[in-house]
């Protein structure tokens, strides 16, 4: 029973892979450039701790790293329409009305300057300012599980304001600047026009800005973004909650505020301190002939309070 439990299990994850082939076949013109990205997959779903092109051609019995690299490089397909094939996919699994859409970003290390959107800038991930590539993600979360379903890659000024840069690193001439909330605006707009079914965005302090917050009112979705201490809210009909973030925070009673664990940390449970207070209580129709809600939630560190 046991042997045949694990060959059933096998052969599903067999047929999803080659199912999920399928799909991104019609993106390639030519057979071979198809058979690449399939090997390719067939890399990132490996085991190998480093996935060089090196690496990956000796996995795949290729002669040299070439042919998967053109995958990357030098082949013509179009990533925009792999995105949504991703999206739908995750989906057709995932899909749920209260499902969450989570945008953050990250950095890649870099050493060079020729990687595109390369430069000097900060990143969690190195918790400094250093030489990397940012990304910004869209997660979908629901409670059936997770996955990205939308990126962008930020390009600072420098680039965009560098023609023979941005051609260099074959940048659609097109291309223009955009700040990281303005390719989370993006994002959402994307899912809300493929219909992918949400009833909240959450982001941190970098998002928490007024264009996001427009847009999610105008669909009528819900959202929780983070802002600085000193964002200022003003309340329409409870004046006693104006003000900065770090003021409203400072006059809440002890009592009002709740503990709760975002989970593990490499330094134990991220614990921080979360306090609710409605900023409005207003029918969104009277603006947008869609209902909203456009309430925050001010929090801080628990380290603040030890």
């Amino acid at each position: 029973m046991a042997g045949a439990s694990i060959e059933t299990t096998l052969e599903l994850w067999a047929s999803s892979l080659r199912e999920v082939k399928a799909r991104i076949w019609p993106l390639f013109a030519q057979e071979r450039a198809a058979v690449s990205a399939g090997l390719f997959l067939d890399g990132l779903l490996s085991e190998e701790r480093r996935k060089t092109g090196w690496m990956r051609a000796e996995a795949a019995g290729d002669p040299g790293p070439w042919r998967q690299q053109t995958v990357l490089g030098r082949g013509r397909w179009d990533a925009d329409a792999l995105r949504d094939i991703v999206r739908d996919y995750a989906l057709e699994t995932f899909a749920d009305p209260d499902a969450v859409l989570v945008i953050d970003e990250t950095g890649f290390l870099k050493q060079g300057k020729a990687s595109c959107g390369v430069a000097r800038q900060y990143t969690g991930s190195a918790g400094k300012i250093t030489n990397c590539q940012i990304g910004v993600f869209a997660a979908y979360v629901s409670r059936h599980g997770h996955a990205f379903v939308d990126r962008a890659l930020y390009l600072p000024k420098a680039w965009t304001d560098d023609p023979e840069r941005l051609a260099a690193a074959h940048v659609p001439s097109e291309t223009g600047f955009s700040t990281k909330p303005g390719l989370a605006r993006a994002m959402i707009e994307r899912a809300i026009t493929a219909e992918a079914p949400f009833a909240w965005v959450s982001a941190d302090s970098v998002y928490g800005v007024g264009d996001i917050e427009t847009v999610l009112r105008r669909a009528g979705k819900g959202y929780v973004l983070g802002v600085t201490g000193q964002h200022h809210f003003r309340s329409w009909d409870k004046a006693s909650a104006a003000g900065t973030a770090d003021e409203i925070a400072a006059a809440l009673d002890a009592s009002g505020w709740k503990r709760l664990s975002a989970g593990e940390g490499t330094k134990g449970a991220r614990l921080h301190d979360w306090a609710y207070i409605e900023l409005a209580d207003l029918d969104a129709k009277v603006f947008y002939d869609r209902a909203a809600r456009p309430t925050r939630a001010p929090s801080r560190s628990s380290r603040i309070l030890s």
